[in-house]
């Protein structure tokens, strides 16, 4: 049978079709968006600026004490120069939604690339803590190279605390950009605009989840598929989701949660307690308690260990 050829008045009106579904569809198309931030463009910063948080790591360049200034004050203007640009196209982009025409957008952008570039000692010594959070809290961790170069929440968690500075700077898009990019290399979704304090350490990691409202103490530890979320939006009047408000939980310092435990809503995990696996937890937990679900009954069944004649 002879293949119907694709000939040029199909494309065209393929094309037609096709374009046609672009008028007024805001928030999908990218059509004369030159203002919005390039993803690519991010995800170059992000890796500099792991070279910067771990000099080395990557193996992209060879740094000695010799050289590791230079080395860092190259990275440093490349990653400033990158930030102020992307910056500024995320607030022209937001300038352009809310028809402001009043804005800086380009000091704006110095201004937060600068304070984030301020911020890097401080979030290079939040990650030591973590590093060691995790060195300390894996029995199977055998050094802390090992953690930073293959552990996925050492990505996720240096991800976050630089995603972070941008989110309460209020910069648009960018911090999400991050936070999602992380959370497709390593399983790990922790929004930006959670709160995390020191020596945070999320075991495995596979399919954890951070709300946005999350807040988290000091030397706090989860496995895998731990969830920390929101239960159903409130709404307006007209029917509208209510999107300001605490709706996550708060985990105090000292906290253990094991894995696929799902915690919901505004509520808190009392400083030192323990959650265990597979809970469901809905209202707050007192210090220092315990949190188990019951036993499930186990059926136990002997496998046949040999076959019938014939069969």
């Amino acid at each position: 049978m002879a293949k119907k050829r694709f000939t040029n008045g199909m494309l065209d009106k393929l094309v037609d079709r096709i374009t046609a579904t672009y008028k007024g569809d805001v928030g999908i198309n990218f059509i004369d968006a030159a203002n919005l931030p390039v993803r690519g463009r991010i995800i170059e910063v992000l890796e500099c600026l792991f070279e910067v948080l771990f000099p080395g790591h990557a193996g992209n360049k060879a740094v000695t004490k010799s050289n590791v200034k230079y080395i860092v004050g190259d990275l440093l203007s490349q990653i400033h120069d990158t930030l102020v640009e992307q910056i500024g196209r995320a607030y022209q982009y937001q300038c352009r939604i809310k028809n402001c025409r009043h804005c800086d957008c380009e000091s704006m952008a110095e201004k937060v690339a600068e304070e984030l570039l301020a911020e890097l000692p401080g979030i290079r010594e939040r990650l030591k803590g973590d590093v060691r959070a995790a060195f300390e809290g894996d029995p199977a961790a055998k050094s802390c190279e090992e953690i930073v170069m293959s552990y996925p929440c050492i990505t996720a968690i240096a991800t976050y605390r630089i995603a972070h500075e941008l989110w309460v700077r209020q910069v648009p898009l960018i911090p999400r950009i991050m936070s999602e990019c992380a959370h497709a290399r390593t399983g790990i979704d922790i929004h930006p605009g959670a709160t995390i304090g020191e020596n945070f350490f999320i075991d495995h990691g596979t399919g954890v989840v951070i709300g946005e409202t999350s807040v988290i103490g000091r030397n706090v530890k989860i496995y895998q598929g731990t969830t920390l979320g929101a239960l159903s939006f409130r709404r307006d009047a007209r029917g509208r989701i209510i999107k300001s408000g605490k709706r996550h939980p708060t985990i105090e310092d000292d906290v253990t949660i094991y894995a696929e435990a799902t915690i919901m809503g505004d509520v808190t995990i009392g400083r030192g307690a323990v959650i265990g696996g597979n809970t469901w937890i809905k209202e707050s937990v007192p210090p220092g308690v315990t949190v188990s679900s019951a036993n499930p009954e186990l059926v136990y069944r002997k496998h046949a260990t040999g076959r019938k004649k014939g069969s």
